[in-house]
């Protein structure tokens, strides 16, 4: 009898999910909601299309693909876009790496986030 109420126990224990500020988006792709400077930057633009849950799951994406240091960078864009041109046409080797790491960023939170 123990076993099997151990057994049950486990079971629906296994079976619980999450609730911590998670979201599931038509993706399936389950997404917590961060803060940080893009999340920052991206509720202080002008853009129409800011929000919340697109600020946040924009951040979740910046803190999976970007160091601190790029992120701060990156926030500058939301108030600078000639900060953002100027970069990608920067010759620097340090610039370069930069636009290649905020490219797959911008990609991947395109991907992720679409829908908020």
């Amino acid at each position: 009898m123990k076993f099997w109420t151990a057994l049950l126990v486990t079971a629906l224990v296994a079976g619980c999910g999450g609730s911590n500020r998670f979201d599931r988006g038509d993706t399936g792709i389950v997404t917590r909601f961060s803060t940080g400077p893009i999340s920052r930057a991206c509720l202080s633009s002008d853009r129409r299309a800011r929000n919340p849950q697109l600020c946040g799951c924009i951040q979740t994406v910046a803190n999976q693909s970007l160091s601190g240091s790029d992120q701060r960078r990156a926030a500058r864009f939301f108030s600078d876009p000639q900060r953002a041109h100027d970069t990608w046409m920067s010759q620097t080797p340090s610039d370069d790496a930069f636009w290649e790491r905020y490219k797959s960023f911008a990609a991947r939170s395109e991907q992720s986030c679409r829908g908020y």
